[in-house]
């Protein structure tokens, strides 16, 4: 399926972390705009630091899949430790921001075992500067999280940008 939203859990059965449901509207995503996202996780494992996460972006040239670079972060990237990253974006000891105050998830490691829902909520995509090379058309991302060679979770997603 090119175009349109959906998504998938890839890892195999065994995965402490599952994506329960995922909805994302409009469709195509549009920037910039209103987002509107309802999740539902559960783990059965709490997750700590460190936290690999492998992301694989693929956006869609005719009938072929390209995968993108890691270019400024953005893009095919490995992050060692998404903790460490979370912590520079949202300092440690300061509330989360809403609407996961609002609903209990957490945005710091480690992270309970547990259930995780958001309800549908709206974020505003702001107008960024994207890279010409990730701005209108079909994506596909793979993302893999794991702590210690053991992996926790993976799941992939497709979805269209169109920017304004």
């Amino acid at each position: 399926q090119v175009g349109g939203f959906a998504w998938e859990n890839c890892g195999d059965r065994r995965d402490p972390v599952v994506l329960q449901s995922l909805s994302v509207a409009p469709d195509p995503i549009s920037i910039p705009g209103s987002l509107r996202v309802s999740a539902a996780v559960s783990s059965g494992k709490a997750m700590a630091s460190p936290l690999k996460v492998v992301l694989v972006v693929e956006k869609a040239l005719g009938d072929l899949w390209i995968q993108l670079p890691c270019i400024d972060q953005l893009g095919s990237c490995t992050y060692n430790d998404i903790c460490t990253i979370l912590d520079n974006l949202i300092p440690p000891g300061t509330t989360c921001p809403e609407p996961l105050l609002t609903y209990g998830i957490p945005c710091h490691c480690p992270f309970k075992a547990g259930s995780y829902s958001l309800p549908a909520s709206d974020f505003i995509l702001p107008d960024v500067e994207l890279p010409a090379w990730m701005t209108n058309g079909n994506y596909r991302v793979r993302a893999a999280v794991s702590n210690g060679g053991e992996e926790l979770a993976c799941v992939k997603v497709a979805f269209s940008l169109q920017s304004q």
